[in-house]
């Protein structure tokens, strides 16, 4: 006869009792038929968290079983970069890619920094390499180098600034010039040219979620619901962002939804957001119109466990280029978000 999830050997009367609190943030997007399938690991990683004086940053993008449920700071990227100061903790894991996890790493040098899977990478990170900006900055001596924080910690390393999605355009504007490289990310460095008077040099890097996204998708989208608030992150093309009500990061997604309760939202971005949202928010409808990210995906409540289990896949960094790549992240902290 075929198993169901309730005929979970390992979902005990025990685990249900401890795990009951935390489903109640997840009810709405995980089934209370599913929640034996995810409840022993959640209890896993919550007892591990424990034991190992862990704390867990999750990235807005992973699935609300990680995000609601074992997370203890969940935000994007500014919002990771700046709390992991504040960690208290012996062992950080970083829910979400590569570049996150060195960032983490690069401002708790002290730490034990984690990845579940370091395989968690990112197209637009790979996008670009040190060698490539040294190269920019021959092409155009003296014109200050921004890098997005979605970059490797050699890229952060030949920078002067990094930047968010969020704070992108403060950070240009704070360095007092005429002239600024913006690299690696295309769309959004044409997005913030879009809306500053400095000029914006670009690199033609992109992200494989938000640039298949379209005008014409926006377009049959409101046409399909006419009443329809639509947000979408500054990855995408600037001509997607000419279509929608509200263009921002993750977290300035989030804060949208939150003050404005839309009665419709549709989020140009990634899936998970979505998802995590509905938790938060359930007098809103969400239209999906998403795109997932297979390396955002690549961490799950499964390898979270084995990595504090066997306290394997730690970030290092090599001293020389940590220092170098601390200052641009640090630069980046002390404009603020914007």
């Amino acid at each position: 006869m075929l198993q169901t999830l309730n005929d979970n050997p390992d979902y005990t009367p025990a685990i249900a009792a401890r795990t009951a609190p935390v489903y109640e943030r997840v009810k709405s997007v995980i089934s209370e038929a599913a929640w034996p399938y995810f409840a022993p690991d959640v209890d896993e990683v919550l007892r591990l968290k424990r034991e190992r004086n862990a704390v867990i940053l999750a990235h807005n993008y992973m699935t609300p079983d990680i995000y609601h449920c074992v997370s203890d700071i969940g935000g994007d990227s500014l919002a990771l970069a700046q709390r992991a100061m504040d960690v208290e903790a012996d062992v950080i894991v970083l829910c979400g890619v590569h570049f996150m996890a060195e960032t983490a790493k690069l401002l708790n040098p002290e730490k034990t920094v984690i990845i579940p899977d370091p395989a968690a990478g990112c197209s637009l990170a790979e996008s670009i390499s040190g060698a490539d900006i040294r190269k920019m900055r021959r092409l155009y001596p003296g014109v200050p180098v921004v890098t997005y924080v979605n970059t490797s910690a050699e890229v952060k390393a030949e920078s002067d600034v990094c930047c968010t999605s969020a704070n992108a355009k403060l950070v240009v504007e704070s360095l007092g010039v005429d002239r600024v490289m913006l690299l690696p990310d295309e769309y959004l460095a044409r997005n913030v040219a879009a809306v500053t008077d400095v000029e914006i040099i670009t690199f033609p890097g992109r992200c494989e979620v938000h640039e298949t996204f379209t005008a014409d998708q926006v377009v049959a989208l409101r046409r399909a619901h006419p009443d329809v608030t639509v947000l979408a992150h500054p990855e995408c093309a600037p001509e997607v962002l000419q279509e929608v009500d509200y263009a921002g990061s993750t977290s300035g997604m989030a804060d949208y939804v939150r003050d404005h309760q839309p009665p419709e939202v549709a989020l140009i971005t990634e899936c998970s957001m979505s998802d995590n949202l509905i938790s938060t928010n359930p007098r809103t409808r969400f239209i999906r119109s998403c795109s997932l990210c297979p390396h955002m995906q690549r961490i799950t409540m499964e390898n979270i466990a084995e990595a504090l289990r066997e306290m394997k896949f730690e970030v290092t960094i090599n001293a020389s280029i940590a220092s170098k790549a601390r200052r641009a992240v640090e630069n980046m902290l002390k404009v603020g978000r914007g």
